[in-house]
């Protein structure tokens, strides 16, 4: 194809004059063409690309859109988009055609002048955003073909006997690209953000991919023999730079402190809770003062702690996985030290220092039981990793300080997956994540403490929670899927049965036809609708074989509406035989066909009244069927609050019966039917519920709205302990320069 039939099949609606015919010689004129009908063909399956990615970047952001409204914007988009695919590649092939028949005439955009002060204008600053993103992306564009880019500005403009040509007087350089690009997306109407996205797909798509384009044309222009000498050089840009100071003596240490990183100093989180916790012993009149015996040495204090862990990792009964306050540990640590010893030999005790440690990791995971929710399997697993931290925190300080400490993360993701993964409500789905949990748990009490071994085992925990994730939202998308869906052939069979309704008023039908009509043919109208939309002709003619079957117009062809008949009972599900029965006993038989025993009218009326209905389980209830509750003024309140709920809220329902706790995110709801898609948190199908059944299970106190944690369960528990700590300590203790963990 040559530029001339580009320019014939143009969608432009103000297509440029054909200017190129006769103003260059024969052979630039060959070798223009040339080049534009290869940049045409070869950037058609980039640009497709871009828009196929485009289409799918919307479409995630509709999966994650937090309201209704937000949604239907961006499914919107993705049609304006998907009915425009066609022709937006075909402007661009023109705008592309177009920018070569104007070649070293490219006009430089006018300049301000002081003389124009009554053209003044405030400046849009979404074309302000999308300036700075098409000059963002042309520049990295340029950058990044720079050489090939230099050498055919060169070659073109020897072509056409004008200067080399750079930016977008280059018809096939990044800058006119991306520029012809935005200017033919233009008609999409697209929002800020979206117009931006899609530059920024175009950019992956295209202009990154460019470079074996822009080295085939400088090819061919150097075969015809243009500038074969010209050297791939590209001149350095002049860039002015501000002036270097030289830096004198006395000025060099104040530079050198300015410049440098401000030196690590350690927050002391240990010792601001040590003191606390001296403070609460005074007030509380517990002074613990010096131990009586022999403080243990680190080494002494290890072993105990590997006896006390080997004991209790060799007894399996539910007592060794409980949470121990500080006493416990305390005593049994005694225990283990001084095992062995003679009667009248000094016992040995826990320092001061060591025995605080002891106490701060023991409220640590006090607080920590106390946020999880009733969860047995969570509080077994945060009481087998309690003294294998204690003996990190033991040895290393850094427990306290550093919130990205490797055995601190653990233990922050182990109990967060146990309590937001485990639901009471479905044992055998928790069983493999309670294995792999118990698994690594017994790592950490089994194996000696080390960052290595909790960096591995975060490590593992996080790949199986993100599989995990991964499963729970395709099953929650199927889920979402299915129930728009339904939601959608709930609307077609209501806007069907109001057709027929209309019907049945001038023509009531009885005995067989009504139910003919009334079931199994009204789901063929809903089906009919739902794939081809009410104006349509296939809509039509099922309109007009239910008016022939009404007698409402004359019937013509009575052996061609039995077929339509018969067509359209077995697209909802009916078998061919079934529904060539019901069409035979309506219509009559056909004479040409043998003779069959029909069933009796009444049977197949009966068989048609319990036909599985379109779209439905038949364990499922119909939605006329639930029962409704009563809706106060209250009811009405939370309904309109739910409604502007965002996609993805979170809540709890508590069974009066059993106390038991079940989790259910609200993925989505209908606006028309008030229909609620309730899931899991591995994205399984939950109850059956309504908004304004929601409503009133809120009103009546039987569920409540579970609010957006801003902080972790471990930093809850931080806070918790030094929220405890504090409510014993007078006002200027706590003003020593505390600093939260």
């Amino acid at each position: 194809m040559d530029a001339e039939q580009l320019r014939r099949g143009s969608l432009v609606s103000d297509p440029a004059p054909d200017t190129s015919r006769g103003r260059w010689p024969a052979r630039a004129q060959r070798l223009l063409e040339d080049i534009c009908a290869r940049c045409v063909a070869e950037l058609h399956q980039p640009l497709q690309r871009s828009l196929a990615a485009f289409d799918q970047h919307v479409f995630m952001r509709a999966e994650k859109a937090h309201q209704a409204s937000e949604q239907q914007e961006y499914f919107a988009t993705r049609q304006r988009v998907q009915q425009d695919r066609a022709a937006l590649g075909q402007r661009f092939a023109n705008r592309l055609v177009v920018s070569f028949d104007r070649i070293g005439h490219h006009t430089p955009a006018p300049t301000n002048h002081l003389g124009t002060w009554g053209q003044l204008e405030l400046l849009d600053p979404v074309e302000h955003e999308l300036s700075m993103t098409l000059e963002q992306l042309s520049a990295r564009a340029e950058a990044r073909h720079g050489t090939v880019l230099h050498e055919l500005g060169y070659r073109l403009g020897v072509l056409v006997a004008a200067p080399p040509l750079e930016g977008e007087a280059l018809p096939n350089g990044p800058r006119a690209l991306i520029h012809a690009f935005h200017h033919v997306s233009g008609s999409l109407a697209l929002p800020l953000t979206q117009q931006q996205t899609l530059l920024h797909c175009f950019d992956q798509s295209v202009l990154r991919t460019l470079g074996p384009l822009l080295a085939a044309v400088n090819a061919r222009l150097l075969d015809d023999g243009i500038l074969p000498r010209l050297r791939g050089t590209q001149l350095p840009r002049h860039v002015t730079s501000r002036p270097h100071a030289v830096p004198t003596p006395d000025a060099a240490p104040a530079a050198a402190t300015r410049n440098a990183p401000a030196a690590h100093e350690p927050i002391a989180v240990l010792e601001s809770l040590r003191d606390l916790l001296s403070q609460q012993r005074s007030t509380d009149g517990t002074g613990s003062g010096q131990p009586a015996g022999r403080a243990a040495s680190p080494e002494e204090l290890q072993t105990a702690l590997a006896a006390l862990q080997a004991h209790l990792v060799a007894v399996t009964d539910h007592a060794s996985r409980e949470l121990r306050s500080a006493q416990r540990l305390r005593d049994e640590l005694l225990v283990h030290l001084n095992s062995g010893k003679p009667a009248d030999a000094p016992r040995t005790e826990l320092s001061s220092e060591q025995g605080d440690t002891v106490e701060l990791v023991a409220m640590l995971f006090e607080q920590l039981g106390e946020q999880l929710q009733r969860n047995g399997n969570a509080k077994a697993l945060l009481g087998g990793l309690q003294l294998p931290l204690l003996r990190v925190a033991m040895t290393d300080h850094d427990f306290f300080e550093r919130p990205e400490h490797p055995a601190r993360q653990l233990l922050d993701t182990v109990t967060t997956t146990a309590n937001d993964w485990f639901d009471g409500g479905d044992e055998e789905s928790n069983r493999p994540l309670a294995a792999k949990l118990e698994q690594l748990v017994s790592r950490a009490r089994q194996e000696p403490p080390s960052a290595d071994l909790y960096a591995s085992l975060l490590a593992d925990i996080k790949r199986h929670v993100e599989v995990l994730s991964r499963k729970a939202q395709a099953a929650e998308h199927r889920h979402l899927e299915a129930a728009q869906g339904r939601e959608r052939l709930d609307q077609a069979r209501q806007r069907a049965t109001e057709l027929m309704a209309e019907r049945f008023a001038q023509s009531p039908p009885r005995g067989l036809l009504r139910a003919l009509l009334d079931r199994a043919w009204s789901d063929v109208l809903a089906l009919t609708l739902l794939r081809h939309g009410e104006d349509s002709e296939a809509f039509a003619a099922q309109l007009q074989v239910t008016d022939q079957l009404l007698g409402r117009v004359p019937t013509t062809d009575r052996q061609q509406l039995r077929q339509d008949v018969e067509t359209g009972l077995q697209q909802i599900g009916m078998h061919a035989e079934e529904a060539e029965q019901v069409a035979q006993r309506l219509l009559g038989i056909d004479s040409a066909a043998p003779a069959v025993d029909l069933p009796s009218a009444t049977d197949l009326a009966m068989r048609l009244k319990h036909h599985q209905r379109l779209g439905e389980q038949s364990d499922q209830p119909e939605p006329a069927t639930q029962v409704q509750p009563p809706v106060d003024a209250h009811e009405r309140e939370i309904q309109l609050r739910l409604r502007r709920m965002p996609f993805g809220s979170w809540f709890e329902f508590e069974d009066a019966a059993t106390g038991q706790i079940t989790r259910r995110k609200l993925s989505w709801y209908s606006p028309m039917s008030g229909r609620c898609l309730m899931v899991t948190r591995r994205g399984q199908r939950g109850e059956e519920m309504t908004l304004a059944q929601l409503a009133h299970d809120i009103a009546r106190g039987r569920a409540r709205e579970m609010p957006t944690p801003r902080e972790s369960l471990l930093d809850r528990a931080w806070h918790g302990l030094t929220g405890a700590l504090r409510q014993s300590t007078t006002p200027s203790a706590v003003a020593q320069g505390y600093r939260r963990p």
